[in-house]
């Protein structure tokens, strides 16, 4: 061997040996993004042990078990039990740094809140709260705690079972100042980002504490907040329809904040989604011939045509809801068992994530519209009739 044949294996070598370097440092960049995308963080607060105010029941047992499904959620939980502000303000730090770059963070705060001059604040166990201006020594903002958890990915999550009668109000002295007074509740918001904040009631109104183990909100969510499948804003739905059926309507659960039309879930997607779906092939559109009386409309997303059911809860058990969505802008609706929902047929537009229709048979006068968003055999739908995921149908 030459001494260039020498040179050349050489050099060779270490492009092999710089190419495997390389490659595994780029391996381990991906895994770290990996790990990143996939992190889920929480602070979890209960307040109950209030030393200048009566004592609430149910707070520490709330975030107990809301930290408890957050961990089988796969989230980093920290639980702060009866926290003073110090704790509170340390726990929100701590979240921050860690939320930067995760795929979700949430706060849940069990306990009193309340709003002064336009301003939410989340009320620690050793708060005195002797005046308004106190206020800003004593408690933590919501705007911070929206702060900590609005470098996310994916989702930022602040959740307040937050809304109780709160005794602070009523032995609070107004500043001359500034004259504000404490109002009832906690004052309407408007997130910004990827940040959804949830009330247990309305701005404005007061939320039951209960005399269960948990308050009417904490159990709800507590029902819902892991079933597989339910994208998050459909979640809280369904914990606002149970809060006010248990409280016969005196309590209304609102969320605040805009997503995008990209659903996400904490529980996982649904079966047979866009990951789930793989070998599963759609079933064909069924089409029909236009309807006389139906003009005709090219505005329907080719994704949506074809044949869709729902499994929809009612007095006598689950009922199915079919519905067929035809390419030339008709549909027609029947369910089963046929009592359970008036069968009806109509147009209908669908594009760019919204839809509209409107009954020309069977309900007169009906209309309906909403968003959707389509993952193979599945969709996601919103609007008066069949709120939930549909699937594409076998028939």
């Amino acid at each position: 061997m030459d001494l260039v044949q020498a040179s050349e294996i050489q050099m060779d070598r270490r492009e092999f040996v710089s190419g495997l370097t390389a490659a595994s440092a780029f391996a381990g960049l991906m895994q770290i993004a990996a790990a990143a995308e996939a992190r889920r963080v929480a602070l979890v607060i209960g307040n109950g042990a209030y030393r200048n105010v009566p004592t609430l029941l149910n707070p520490p047992n709330d975030a107990g078990d809301i930290a408890a499904a957050l961990t089988r959620l796969g989230f980093s939980v920290s639980l702060m039990p009866n926290a003073g502000f110090d704790d509170m303000r340390r726990g929100l730090i701590a979240l921050g740094r860690d939320a930067a770059g995760a795929d979700m963070a949430v706060v849940y705060f069990a306990g009193h809140g309340m709003e002064i001059s336009g301003e939410n604040w989340l009320i620690p166990i050793d708060a005195e709260l002797k005046r308004d201006t106190d206020a800003a020594n004593e408690a933590i903002s919501l705007q911070s705690a929206m702060l900590q958890v609005s470098n996310t990915t994916s989702l930022g999550l602040v959740i307040l079972d937050a809304c109780r009668n709160n005794p602070f109000a009523a032995k609070m002295n107004r500043s001359i100042a500034t004259r504000a007074a404490p109002n009832n509740g906690l004052g309407r918001i408007e997130p910004v980002g990827n940040v959804l904040v949830a009330y247990a009631a309305r701005d404005g109104t007061t939320a039951f504490d209960g005399d269960q183990r948990n308050s009417p909100f904490a159990a709800a969510l507590l029902r819902n907040i892991e079933t597989p499948g339910v994208e998050v804003t459909f979640m809280f739905r369904n914990v606002r329809d149970e809060v006010m059926e248990a409280t016969h309507n005196e309590q209304q659960p609102f969320v605040y904040g805009s997503l995008s039309r990209r659903a996400i879930y904490l529980a996982g997607r649904p079966a047979g989604g866009a990951e789930g779906a793989a070998g599963v092939t759609p079933a064909p559109a069924e089409v029909s011939p236009a309807r006389s009386q139906a003009p005709m409309s090219t505005a329907v997303d080719p994704a949506l045509v074809g044949t869709w059911e729902i499994m929809v809860p009612s007095g006598r058990g689950q009922s199915r809801w079919i519905w067929q969505i035809m390419g030339d802008g008709t549909y027609s609706f029947r369910a089963e068992p046929p009592r359970s929902a008036r069968p009806h047929e109509g147009t209908i537009t669908a594009a760019n994530g919204h839809w509209t229709l409107r009954a020309l048979k069977g309900l007169s006068g009906y209309s309906d519209s909403g968003a959707y968003e389509i993952h193979d055999t599945l969709a996601m739908i919103t609007g008066k009739l069949g709120s939930g995921a549909w699937k594409r149908s076998v028939e």
